[in-house]
C-alpha cells in the first residue's frame, strides 16, 4: 500500500506547511493534557485542602513514570516506523507497530501489578507524610493500580498513527480523552458531586483514558487497508534488527524520563520537609510551567516524523530546515512564555489557590522554574532530532548529563545555599550548560551529514561521466 498524500507531506510540501500541519494538532494535544492535569489540580484546589492538593502533586512522578513507557515504545516504534517509510520498506513498517503496541500492553499490565504490590514502599518513596498518606494512595488507585495499561496505551498509540504523518487522528484521539476528564473532574470531585476529592479525580482520569484508547481502535478498524499501523498477532516478529532498532531509541528516550521522575521525587522530598503547604505550591508550580514545556515537547514530537523520513531518504536539506524552522518558532515563543509568567506569576497560582501562604511559595517557584524554559525547548528539540535518526546514544548521553550530572547535584547544593527557594532554580542551571553543548553537537551532526551526502553525490557522478560503469563503449 501507497498512500501518495502521506509522501507528499513528507517529500514535496513546504516545509513551514508541514512542521505546522504535524506539529500543531500534536502541540494541541500536549497542551490538552496538561490542562486536564491542571483540571485536577484546580477543581481538587477548589475544596481548599492542602492535603487533597498534595495528594496529587505527591503521585505525579509516577504518572510521569508513565513517560518512559511511552517513550520506549512510543518515540523507539515511531521513529522506526518513519524510518521504514522513508526506505518504502512497508512490511518492516507493519512488524514494527505490531510489536511496539503488544509489548507496550504487557509493560503497561507489568507496571499496574508491580505499583500494587508494592505500593506502600512506593508512597513512602514518593515522600507520602501520614496526613497525606491516604489520599495520595486514593488518587493512585485509579491512576495507577487500575489505570496504568490504558493511561500508556492511549499515548503510544497516538504515536504510531502520527509515524505516518497523520497528526490530527493522533491529537483528536489523545484530546478526546482530555475533555473527557476535564468534564468529569467536577462531578467525581466536588462535594456537590460524588465528593470523591482526590480519589475523584483519579477515577476522571481513568475512565478518560479508556475512552482515549476506544478511539484509537475505533480509527483503526475503520481505516483498515489505508493505514501503516498494524495491530494483527500475526505480524508480531522477534527479529534482531526490530528489536534492537526500536530499543535503540526507546532505552535512551525511556531512561531520560526516569532520569526525569527521580529528579521530581528527589525535589517532592525536599520540599516535603517543609510541609504540606510547601508540596501543595511547587505542585502547582510545577504544573503550571508544565503548559509551555508541553509546548516545546509536542513542537519536538510532531515534527520527529519528517526529521526521521527524510533522514533516512538522504534529503539533508530538508532536514535542517525542518530543524531551525521549528526551533526559531519553539524558542522564540517559550521566550515570550517565560517573561510573562515571571511577571504575572503570583497571579497564576491564585487560580488555582487563594491561600496566601501558597501563593507566596508558588510564586518563587514558578519565577524560578520559567527562567529555564527557551533552553530546555532546545534540549528537547535536539534529542527529538537524535531521535529521529536512531542516535539513541546521543539522547541517552544527553539524559544523563541533564539529570545526574547537572540537575539533582544543583538540587543539593540550591537547596542548602538557598533552602526551599533554591530547588526552583536546579532546572535553570542544567538547561543553560545542556542547550550549549546541544548546538554544538547539532552543528555537528550536520556537518557530516552533509559531506556523507557530498560523498554520494560524488561517487554517482563519476559513474555516471565513466562510460564503461554504464556497460557502454568508450569509444562511442
Amino acid at each position: 500500500m501507497e498512500d501518495a498524500q502521506k509522501f507528499a507531506l513528507f517529500e514535496r510540501t513546504p516545509v513551514p506547511q508541514a512542521v505546522m500541519k504535524l506539529a500543531v494538532p500534536t502541540v494541541l494535544s500536549s497542551l490538552v493534557m496538561v490542562l486536564y492535569n491542571l483540571a485536577d489540580t484546580y477543581f481538587v484546589g477548589i475544596l481548599n485542602d492542602p492535603v487533597q492538593n498534595a495528594a496529587v502533586a505527591l503521585a505525579a512522578p509516577v504518572l510521569l513514570a508513565f513517560n518512559a513507557v511511552n517513550n520506549l515504545f512510543g518515540v523507539g516504534t515511531s521513529s522506526m516506523m518513519s524510518r521504514a517509510l522513508g526506505r518504502k520498506d512497508f512490511t518492516m513498517v507493519y512488524r514494527c507497530s505490531a510489536f511496539g503496541f503488544y509489548c507496550t500492553v504487557f509493560a503497561g499490565i507489568l507496571f499496574s501489578l508491580g505499583c500494587t504490590l508494592f505500593n506502600e514502599p512506593l508512597l513512602a518513596l514518593l515522600g507520602a507524610e501520614p496526613d497525606t498518606w491516604q489520599a495520595t494512595d486514593a488518587y493512585m488507585r485509579w491512576t495507577v493500580y487500575a489505570g496504568a495499561t490504558p493511561a500508556i496505551l492511549n499515548v503510544v498509540m497516538a504515536y504510531l498513527v502520527r509515524a505516518e504523518g497523520a497528526a490530527m487522528h493522533a491529537s483528536i484521539g489523545t484530546m478526546s480523552g482530555c475533555f473527557l476528564n476535564i468534564l468529569l473532574d467536577p462531578f467525581f470531585i466536588l462535594p456537590w458531586g460524588l465528593d470523591m476529592g482526590a480519589e475523584g479525580a483519579g477515577l476522571a482520569t481513568f475512565l478518560s483514558n479508556c475512552a482515549a484508547c476506544l478511539y484509537f481502535f475505533i480509527l483503526l478498524f475503520v481505516k483498515r487497508g489505508h493505514t501503516y499501523v498494524c495491530i494483527r498477532p500475526s505480524m508480531i516478529r522477534f527479529q534482531k534488527n526490530i528489536i534492537f532498532g526500536i530499543c535503540g531509541v526507546g532505552i535512551p528516550a525511556s531512561i531520560q524520563n526516569l532520569l526525569n521522575v527521580t529528579g521530581m521525587t528527589i525535589l517532592n522530598n525536599f520540599t516535603a520537609a517543609y510541609g504540606a503547604t510547601a508540596v501543595a505550591a511547587m505542585g502547582i508550580a510545577q504544573k503550571i510551567n508544565m503548559v509551555p514545556m508541553n509546548i516545546a515537547l509536542g513542537m519536538s514530537q510532531g515534527v520527529m516524523p519528517l526529521l526521521s523520513y527524510n533522514y533516512s531518504s538522504g534529503n539533508v536539506d530538508r532536514m535542517k530546515h525542518t530543524l531551525t524552522f521549528t526551533m526559531k518558532i519553539a524558542v522564540t515563543f517559550l521566550v515570550v512564555v517565560a517573561a510573562a509568567y515571571y511577571l504575572f506569576s503570583a497571579d497564576l497560582i491564585r487560580i488555582f489557590m487563594h491561600d496566601a501562604e501558597i501563593v507566596g511559595y508558588g510564586s518563587a517557584f514558578l519565577r524560578g522554574f520559567c527562567l529555564g524554559l527557551p533552553f530546555l525547548c532546545i534540549d528537547f528539540i535536539a534529542v527529538g532530532v537524535f531521535q529521529a535518526s536512531g542516535m539513541g546514544r546521543h539522547a541517552l548521553i544527553f539524559a544523563l548529563l541533564r539529570k545526574v550530572a547537572l540537575e539533582i547535584p544543583a538540587l543539593l547544593i540550591l537547596n542548602r545555599l538557598f533552602p526551599l527557594y533554591g530547588l526552583a532554580y536546579a532546572q535553570l542551571f542544567a538547561e543553560v550548560i545542556l542547550a550549549s553543548v546541544a548546538v554544538m553537537v547539532l552543528l555537528k551532526l550536520f556537518r557530516r551529514l552533509y559531506e556523507e551526502k557530498h560523498d554520494r553525490e560524488k561517487r554517482l557522478n563519476g559513474k555516471q561521466e565513466d562510460p564503461a560503469a554504464e556497460g557502454q563503449d568508450p569509444r562511442r
